[in-house]
């Protein structure tokens, strides 16, 4: 019997992303080319009698960083979830060991919530199959499906309908990570005020729709921008600054994933990140990672 499962829980990239227009039901049409990176979370789950209790421990790179253990944060609403849908009279603790930055845009919360899934099922020894398994992870949020699947894909609809993608090649990026935060919501509502990107929508989503037919390029997928990055405000001159000095220290097209407010950049092949750390201007925290083929990996104990 399965006691205790480890979980290293991924971030991800948005190597592009496209925002269309608001959809009836409230969200926005996007296009995007999600990808896996090394950077990741550690979920822990131990078998308890009843009930579902959450320790988040913040490594210290993260100082200062808050993440709630309440009842909102994603390991608890995804455990409640799957236990009501599997009908589990079980419980589990979970101890999350959080690396991932928040409110970054690398989809750290997504990925914890995916990681929880994955840790109950081995538990509980759930067999859900793939469509109640992506159904349950867009309850949970538009990020949520690609974390459970993981390596390259391409989201389209409000992020949650996958097309897996080929890489053309593994490839190396740097992620630096401002002090300041972007919220979500007001960079949507600035996209709808002003519109932005909705002239060209059309354009973007036959790019990134061709990628299904074959090998895409990690600077293909750059081609697609990212939209929010016209809706910081009075975040865009700091957005500037980061991005130029990014490339003077040696990313390639610097590029902000998700909502921000990270920004990450490809390094050349042979280019070393030791040289591009003793060249970069900031204080910024930095973490250097590579491109996986999954959004998750798995250790168990007895």
């Amino acid at each position: 019997m399965t006691r205790r499962v480890v979980i290293e829980a991924r971030a991800k990239l948005n190597l592009g992303l496209a925002v269309g227009p608001q959809r009836r039901d409230g969200y926005h049409d996007l296009a995007t080319c999600f990808q896996s990176i090394s950077l990741s979370d550690t979920l822990i789950a131990a078998r308890r009698p009843r009930g579902f209790t959450l320790r988040v421990k913040m490594h210290r790179a993260l100082r200062g960083a808050r993440v709630s253990a309440g009842r909102d944060n994603l390991v608890l609403r995804a455990a409640r979830l799957l236990a009501d849908r599997a009908g589990l009279a079980g419980g589990a603790s979970f101890t999350l060991i959080k690396r991932i930055p928040p409110r970054a845009g690398l989809g750290g919360g997504s990925a914890d919530a995916a990681a929880a899934i994955v840790a109950l099922e081995k538990l509980y020894s759930v067999a859900l199959d793939d469509a109640r398994r992506m159904d349950l992870a867009r309850e949970l949020g538009a990020d949520v499906p690609f974390a459970l699947r993981g390596g390259t894909a391409l989201g389209l609809s409000r992020g949650d309908q996958l097309h897996p993608l080929r890489l053309s090649r593994p490839f190396r990026a740097v992620v630096a990570v401002p002090p300041w935060g972007v919220s979500t919501a007001a960079a949507y509502a600035e996209i709808d005020r002003k519109k932005f990107g909705l002239t060209v929508w059309k354009t973007k989503l036959r790019c990134a729709r061709s990628w299904k037919f074959g090998r895409v390029k990690p600077e293909q997928a750059l081609d697609l921008g990212n939209t929010f990055e016209l809706a910081l405000g009075r975040r865009t001159a700091a957005f500037h600054s980061l991005r130029a000095r990014l490339r003077a220290a040696g990313l390639k097209r610097p590029t902000m994933t998700g909502s921000g407010s990270a920004v990450f950049g490809i390094l050349a092949p042979g280019f070393p990140a030791a040289r591009f750390a003793r060249r970069f201007e900031g204080a910024e925290m930095l973490y250097v990672v590579r491109s996986m083929r999954s959004g998750w990996s798995r250790r168990t104990t007895a």
